[in-house]
């Protein structure tokens, strides 16, 4: 280089720098690349703006991250706590049609080193700080199971969170009494459960999509749940803590059926009337046992059949007991196929009561046959299955756990399905869940119910993780992964409110619940781990206050949602996302090359398949090894004899 060319390269040089220094001064951020000799780091002292709206509890390494930024920005950066910046990112704008908003969205999924940032937008503010972790949701699991145990009724219950105490007494020791089912004022045990709601009553509708959730969770996620440790009386025991919380369940739901052996399930146990704000071994008023309902009675039937098979390697007595009680049940609903209402006149306490009982017996008789095997199951669910138009339902809740039956059919191993009718579901759910993915990704704030609010909706946009999760193992797809951790996310801050809607979690969690718990106890926070209902008629209508039971009340079908939510994102292994079975030649597809190839490596024709992930998409019935079962299953499938891989 000529002496004038390099006097010329030293001069751009320096011209550079000044520039540098002078964008510096107006961003108050040091350029990346700037000082070689250190990293750039944060300037200016950003402060915490509530425009700034994130997931305040963080996400996983390898996913997806997004937050939404409720003002007009460009640029954005991820921030480490000690002001260096790992990541410059621009901003892409939309207008949410649910908030009447342009919003603008920072997408930093690239960002996967474990710590913890916050996230800079100049001109605007900054987020909370959040974190980056593989068990980033190892603790919102764990506290959303705490509320459950803390909803214990027929007990005193006893915990610590966040350094202060939570306690009550023995409650509800008198349930129920029998006037509305034998006409004597006489006393039944229906001691034990969980208080459903803001209320101290027990509903076994309710129950239903509760323990149908929370069962489900762990069918799907066994192996990331059972060794989880719960602060629960019975940590110690030879049973995983999750199931020891639903036992406690269950055996108050053992107590629902008529004590003449009929089969018949009271609706729920209850107070003729609300009662006030006191705690809960300060309420003295009668409760009774409220007359049957057909769609308790096929609840019934569903969750004690599901207890049976999950229960069974633990307790082989308590899962024959609960698999009698199911056959009971389902005999007499067998014989009596009309839709019954629960009779509550007198009472004013939580109805439940649903149009049709249709998806409560369907949801029995799937339960039903996948613990059990017996034809009778499997036709019953078939004869009604073919009935619904619609397979599954992106909006459900206790009302219509159709959704549930469907699920354990479509993941069962059990032979002898109706091929037509499996890949009819199949179809419904892939649909549904590509919707549901479609939703969120219009949605400003990652919503994935959308537009569509009413009383406990919040509880819905986690439940959906359910519809997301099926369909990922069904059709493996980070869409849908990604989706699920939106829902999250939206109820730990992504949302109009940038507040997080579970006390005890998150940026400014509720306050002021509607659970007379919180409100007698005399303690300012509220009892942790508990999902609110959300704002409707509208996004922009949740009010934290007490008295807002539309808005602000607590229920154990909304926890269990979330339970399901974050059970599936607990001891997470992100790398599992990436296999895809069967996909022998590692290129995205499963096709008859893989089953060529896979074909002639166990002939030994070649000596190694072209990847590690290969060696694990070959191992197709997921037992461990890879030999010629795998050529069995994998040409079965290719030919269509079966319409899935193993799950």
């Amino acid at each position: 280089m000529s002496r004038i060319a390099l006097k010329r390269s030293m001069r751009n040089r320096i011209l550079s720098l000044v520039i540098a220094v002078a964008m510096l001064s107006l961003t108050g951020i040091m350029p990346l690349g700037l000082v070689e000799v250190s990293a750039a780091k944060v300037t200016e002292s950003y402060q915490l703006d509530s425009r700034v709206r994130i997931n305040s509890i963080g996400f996983i390494p390898n996913q997806s991250k997004k937050a939404t930024v409720a003002a007009n920005c460009s640029t954005f950066y991820i921030v480490k706590e000690d002001g260096t910046i790992v990541y410059t990112g621009t901003t892409t704008s939309m207008f949410d049609n649910d908030t009447n908003e342009t919003v603008y969205i920072a997408d930093f999924s690239s960002v996967t080193e474990e710590g913890t940032y916050y996230l800079a937008v100049p001109g605007v503010g900054k987020s909370v700080n959040f974190k980056i972790a593989k068990d980033v949701y190892e603790n919102p699991f764990k506290t959303a199971m705490l509320g459950m145990y803390l909803l214990r009724c027929g007990t005193s219950v006893s915990a610590t969170y966040n350094g202060i105490h939570y306690s009550h007494g023995p409650c509800h020791t008198n349930d129920a009494y029998l006037d509305h089912i034998t006409g004597q004022h006489t006393i039944k045990n229906s001691t034990k459960g969980w208080h459903d709601a803001g209320d101290y009553n027990k509903y076994v509708v309710n129950a239903g999509i509760t323990v149908g959730s929370m069962f489900l969770a762990w069918e799907h996620f066994k192996d990331q749940l059972e060794s989880v440790t719960l602060e629960i009386p019975e940590k110690n025991n030879s049973m995983p803590d999750f199931l020891d919380e639903l036992k406690f369940e269950i055996d108050w739901l053992l107590t629902m059926q008529y004590p003449d052996g009929s089969g018949k399930v009271a609706h729920k146990v209850s107070t003729r009337n609300f009662g006030g704000f006191i705690m809960p071994e300060n309420e003295h008023d009668e409760r009774f046992f409220v007359p049957r309902s057909s769609a308790a009675t096929a609840d019934f039937v569903a969750m004690t059949a599901m207890a049976s098979r999950i229960f069974r390697p633990y307790d082989p007595e308590y899962a024959d007991k609960c698999i009698n009680a199911a056959k009971v049940s389902y005999e007499f609903l067998k014989a009596n196929p009309a839709n019954v209402l629960a009779n509550q006149n007198g009472f004013s306490t939580g109805e439940y009561a649903t149009v049709s009982d249709a998806d409560d017996r369907l949801w029995a008789a799937a339960e039903m046959w996948q613990t059990l095997g017996d034809e009778e199951y499997l036709r019953d669910f078939e004869t009604r299955a073919a009935q619904f138009s619609k397979k599954i339902e992106a909006d459900f809740d206790w009302d219509n756990v159709g959704n549930l039956g469907m699920f354990t059919y479509l993941l069962s191993k059990r032979p002898g399905k109706n091929s037509s009718l499996e890949q009819s579901i199949r179809n419904s759910l892939i649909t549904t869940a590509d919707s549901i993915v479609q939703t969120s990704r219009q949605h400003g704030y990652g919503r994935t119910l959308g537009r569509t609010y009413y009383w406990g909706c919040n509880g819905t946009v986690v439940r959906q993780t359910m519809i997301l999760q099926v369909a990922n193992k069904i059709s493996p797809s980070s869409d849908y992964v990604n989706a699920a951790l939106d829902a999250i996310s939206h109820v730990f801050g992504r949302n109009y409110y940038n507040r997080s809607y579970v006390t005890g979690l998150g940026i400014n969690p509720p306050m002021n619940p509607h659970d007379r718990r919180s409100g007698a106890d005399g303690i300012w926070e509220p009892w942790p781990g508990y999902l609110v209902g959300g704002g409707w008629p509208g996004p922009r209508d949740w009010v934290d206050i007490q008295d807002s039971y539309e808005t602000n009340e607590v229920a154990i079908n909304w926890n269990a949602a979330l339970i399901y939510a974050l059970a599936g994102f607990v001891n997470y292994d992100s790398a599992q996302d990436d296999v895809l079975y069967g996909d022998v030649n590692d290129d995205g597809k499963v096709n008859s090359t893989d089953l060529t190839l896979l074909k002639r490596y166990l002939l030994k024709s070649v000596s190694n398949l072209p990847s590690a992930k290969a060696e694990k998409n070959a191992d197709v019935n997921r037992d461990g090894k890879i030999n010629s079962s795998d050529v069995t299953v994998l040409s079965r499938y290719l030919l269509k004899v079966i319409i899935e891989l193993p799950v």
